[in-house]
């Protein structure tokens, strides 16, 4: 007697996708609004959103998503008070399941915010089209997209949708003693992090952080780079571009300022490592806001 196969059976299937956006709105931005015969995942990855959905508005805060089921009318506005980042994925899915998403707010986990950003890297990698381009109406595929790139999208996209459905409203308690040094791991770098971003204003070295945190450099670095895929000085430097990026959109002060108030020696120097990290200087990023200002608002 041969083998049988098993088909195997799949609860939620993804296989056309629309858009993968991640937009970094000014305190001022709104859009207008619309509704399409298909899914839209938003999430709130920095800073808070009014979101309406059908004829209720929320607030969504940094770390809570909402889902917009096919036909739903909805749109979105800053709250005037800062400025946020937001993941919009947009999909068609015909499985029964995702009824479990309607008329939600769900607050990601560790495992889904892991996952949404290897989506928002793999669209980046795929796909020509801008993320931050509110106006793309059709996805066009990177000619050097590296292998597989699309299809890791939609089995992250699946694997997210999977989790949140299986664990309901609330995270699962347990954890397996196997991810003890994990967990471990995962609350030094949270401490780390937090402590960055409240000395994000000072000129750090690696001696500085080791020494008001208590910790080897060689551990310091080993989970930084395991963790964020750099080390700890490169990701104290990309957050001090992302403080500078929001203070630009926000419209507070101007760039000398900006720089000082991030610890830069100069207004070149600031300019130089924005322009390394972003890809555009200081006066570029700050032109792109308007520009998505003005489409958010219908305006040619």
């Amino acid at each position: 007697m041969g083998y049988k196969p098993l088909a195997l059976e799949k609860a939620i299937r993804i296989d056309e996708i629309y858009s993968v956006h991640y937009f970094e709105y000014g305190p001022d931005y709104a859009f207008t609004g619309e509704s399409h015969d298909f899914w839209e995942l938003v999430y709130a990855d920095k800073g808070e959103v009014y979101v309406t959905a059908g004829q209720e508005e929320k607030l969504l805060k940094k770390g809570q998503m909402i889902f917009h089921k096919p036909g739903e009318y909805h749109n979105i506005r800053a709250t005037g008070k800062d400025a946020p980042n937001i993941v919009i994925v947009s999909f068609a899915c015909q499985s029964a399941a995702m009824s479990f998403f309607e008329g939600r707010t769900l607050t990601a986990t560790d495992s889904d915010r892991v996952l949404m950003a290897r989506i928002v890297e793999m669209a980046g990698d795929a796909f020509a089209t801008p993320l931050d381009d509110p106006l793309s109406q059709e996805l066009v595929r990177r000619e050097n997209a590296s292998f597989g790139a699309e299809q890791v999208i939609g089995l992250s996209l699946e694997s997210m949708l999977l989790d949140m459905v299986r664990r309901g409203d609330s995270v699962v308690p347990g954890r397996p003693t196997s991810l003890i040094r994990e967990r471990s791991q995962n609350e030094f770098l949270n401490r780390v992090q937090l402590y960055l971003e409240n000395n994000i204003q000072r000129r750090l070295t690696l001696s500085d952080i080791c020494r008001d945190n208590l910790v080897g450099r060689s551990y310091l670095q080993k989970v930084f780079r395991e963790k964020t895929g750099g080390g700890a000085m490169e990701y104290f430097g990309n957050l001090k571009i992302q403080k500078a990026k929001e203070m630009i959109r926000e419209g507070s002060h101007n760039f000398t300022e900006i720089a000082a108030l991030l610890g830069y020696n100069s207004i070149h120097y600031f300019s130089r490592h924005f322009k390394k990290v972003t890809g555009m200087t200081p006066s570029e990023y700050a032109s792109s806001v308007k520009v998505l200002a003005r489409r958010g608002r219908g305006e040619e």
